[in-house]
């Protein structure tokens, strides 16, 4: 099945609590990862020259060390990103050879103008073909055939923010398990690194998203070929596949811009970049990823880290805790309700000093903007 491999409807979910800025002694990772500017090892070759991207972070994946970070903790909207926690929240949950007969009311909540890999009612799917759908075309209406296997929505966003919670990812608020535009859902660079180290870590996660095409199912008894959009991947739409690239996720909406987190081995040593909302261009998210990569392999394995990816709590990893940190230099507070782009929340720190509201549910009203091909 797996092609060029290197390895309830959408109706109502609760609002849950954003992570509440505790009144601690740390911030996650460490403390220079709430700094404001470039943080990096004096020591350090120079950074690419030509990085606008909002937020970035370059880390180790066997390690956990960050090597170096732009606004770390800086929350912002993921996009498709946030299908990373989805996978690593209910890949184990289905047999890959299980079946589902997609039905309308399977479909009935997956938004016009969101990413899909093609769903039909009426045609039956494993769920490892749902999971390519994910992974390939990041494919919401996919994301919404197993949330619904799942047992809808709510319960699905409930244990991905449980699951975000035990990685240790306290940047992270979620509010669709798709990562469509919402208001209030947010992530960050950081708790993005550790959504695709502990992903990487799973041999089936690994290899979706390393997957650059496969044959999928279609009417009649037809198949097709799907096509990863991850362009650093698949080398499509003028961007030159990157050298050893194994995944990881990619994204974009008209609120979020382009998202993206990337990882590649070289000489056998694995790193991570995160990339969020570059200044401009669909193709500027891979090259800023592809040149932090390049940055990070030519350090070599002696750099003198900035911070660390921790360990999930529930293997061990030491209990973090959120500190309310200075905003960023040029970064404004601001509530869920309004004050950032789009009258969407970009909040500032580890941890953040912003509590989104609690209610009882909130009813997912999808933004009908059209977005381009590449993602979601």
């Amino acid at each position: 099945m797996l092609a060029a491999a290197a390895a309830a409807p959408l109706a109502a979910a609760p609002i849950l609590a954003a992570p509440a800025a505790a009144a601690t002694h740390g911030v996650v990772g460490g403390a220079r990862l709430a700094a404001g500017g470039v943080q990096a090892d004096a020591g350090a070759a120079a950074l690419p020259r030509k990085l606008t991207a909002r937020a970035w972070l370059v880390a180790d994946h066997d390690s956990g060390e960050v090597l170096a970070a732009y606004r770390a903790h800086l929350r912002l909207a993921p996009a498709s990103t946030l299908k990373m926690l989805f996978a690593d929240t209910l890949l184990d949950r289905f047999p890959r050879t299980e079946r589902r007969t997609v039905t309308d009311a399977d479909l009935a909540g997956v938004p016009s103008g969101s990413s899909l890999v093609g769903l039909r009612a009426g045609v039956t799917y494993t769920v490892e073909q749902l999971w390519l759908g994910v992974f390939l075309r990041s494919g919401n209406d996919a994301v919404q055939v197993l949330a619904r296997m799942n047992g809808g929505v709510a319960k699905t966003v409930a244990e991905m923010q449980a699951r975000a919670a035990d990685l240790q990812a306290l940047d992270t608020h979620v509010v669709s398990p798709d990562g469509y535009d919402q208001p209030g859902q947010l992530s960050s660079a950081y708790d993005l690194a550790l959504f695709a180290r502990h992903g990487l870590r799973d041999a089936g996660f690994r290899a979706y998203c390393a997957t650059r095409t496969a044959r999928f199912p279609d009417e009649g008894g037809r198949t097709r070929v799907i096509e990863n959009t991850d362009r650093l991947l698949s080398g499509s739409s003028g961007v030159t596949p990157y050298p050893g690239l194994i995944g990881v996720k990619n994204g974009f909406t008209s609120n979020a811009g382009n998202t993206f987190a990337g990882a590649a081995t070289r000489a056998g040593r694995t790193l991570i970049v995160t990339v969020l909302h570059p200044e401009s261009g669909h193709n500027a998210v891979y090259e800023e990823t592809a040149a932090l990569l390049d940055w990070g392999f030519a350090q070599g394995s002696s750099a003198r880290p900035v911070g660390t990816l921790v360990e999930a709590s529930s293997e061990g990893g030491k209990k973090a805790t959120a500190a309310a940190a200075p905003p960023y230099p040029g970064v404004r507070q601001a509530s869920s309700a309004g004050g950032g782009p789009n009258g969407w929340a970009m909040l500032g720190g580890a941890g953040g000093a912003v509590a989104l509201a609690v209610g009882g549910a909130y009813a997912l009203r999808r933004r009908r903007t059209r977005q381009a091909a590449q993602d979601s």
